[in-house]
């Protein structure tokens, strides 16, 4: 298929208002609760201060991933990279179950100074996860050193938390909201402070689109090109980490949305890095937006995990695209 960024990006975008207006009218129960248009002022106030931030919520979160995984895959050079590569999820994950082990309390607190303290912890993790592992690889300069002592800090850091979750099993049960994901509880206050963080960082990503152009052609052509690899990669790192940590402090551990929003948008289409990294942010809310629809319709009144539906559709496109591959390369040989 081949589309056009324009007929894309439009496609994406009217496709996000009509699931926007669907998110701010479905109730509790489901489909059977649809109210369009509402006429007392009870209906009309739940709608507003608890739908549309929620669906919004998930529309900036799933941009934010988006984007996120169009850059890792640009760094990384590297289709299949994800935005938790360099330990964001560990890290976020061990804040936040440092948080609960010191503080108490429970991810599904109402309170505001709870929410907002565990919001905190898990950006403080994410951030402090990439730090070091920047650290250990003694800067971006190498993509393999990077790489794997990414990996070597998200298994630190999970192990960790897992040690802690098993000496301590009330933290677990008070976290589980954070480890499956869940966009129940965004309201305006995280969609404007997503929001502060997207619009700078769309902004800072289409500035070095040409960079991550230079990137794709090869190390060596873009030290030709007079690119600084060193610390144009470092910023690139910083910005992902940045909006990674942003979605996940807000909403928690949703798999595959940066991964698979990127990679389709690259199925669609091939062009620059900066049409790829808009598309891929329109994309990744678009993909939340589906799946926070359906986590309140599938089995309503009962409400699914965002990131259970998420790594459910995720894994399944990956499955998807790979035995689509085999039989291409079966049928080519």
């Amino acid at each position: 298929m081949n589309w056009t960024v324009s007929r894309l990006t439009l496609a994406l975008l009217l496709i996000s208002a009509l699931l926007m207006l669907v998110g701010a009218s479905v109730g509790s129960g489901g489909w059977q609760d649809v109210t369009w248009m509402p006429t007392d002022a009870l209906a009309r106030q739940i709608a507003w201060d608890i739908r549309l931030p929620r669906s919004l919520g998930a529309w900036l979160g799933g941009a934010l991933l988006g984007l996120a995984g169009a850059l890792a895959q640009g760094v990384f050079r590297n289709p299949l990279a994800d935005p938790y590569l360099l330990g964001s999820a560990s890290g976020a994950s061990l804040g936040v179950a440092l948080y609960l082990s010191l503080v108490g309390g429970s991810v599904y607190a109402s309170d505001w100074m709870m929410r907002w303290g565990l919001t905190g912890a898990a950006f403080v993790g994410a951030w402090s996860a990439v730090l070091l592992t920047l650290v250990l690889a003694r800067g971006a300069s190498h993509v393999l050193r990077l790489l794997l002592s990414g990996v070597i800090v998200g298994v630190v850091l999970g192990a960790l938390t897992s040690l802690m979750l098993l000496t301590q099993p009330h933290v677990l049960q008070n976290m589980q909201g954070f480890l499956l994901g869940s966009t129940a509880f965004v309201g305006w206050s995280a969609c404007w402070a997503m929001l502060g963080v997207a619009v700078p960082s769309v902004l800072l990503a289409l500035v070095l689109a040409p960079v991550l152009d230079a990137l794709s052609l090869g190390e060596a052509t873009a030290l030709s090109l007079g690119v600084p690899l060193q610390p144009v990669r470092t910023v690139l790192i910083m910005l992902i980490a940045l909006t990674t940590a942003s979605c996940v402090a807000q909403m928690g551990l949703l798999a595959f949305v940066g991964l698979v929003s990127a990679h389709w948008v690259r199925s669609l289409l091939h062009t620059t890095h900066r049409a790829l990294l808009g598309l891929s942010a329109l994309a990744g809310g678009l993909l939340l937006l589906v799946a926070d629809v359906l986590a309140r319709t599938l089995l309503a009144p009962q409400e699914l995990p965002v990131g259970v539906l998420t790594a459910v559709v995720g894994g399944g496109y990956l499955l998807l695209l790979m035995h689509q591959r085999s039989r291409q390369g079966a049928w080519r040989d």
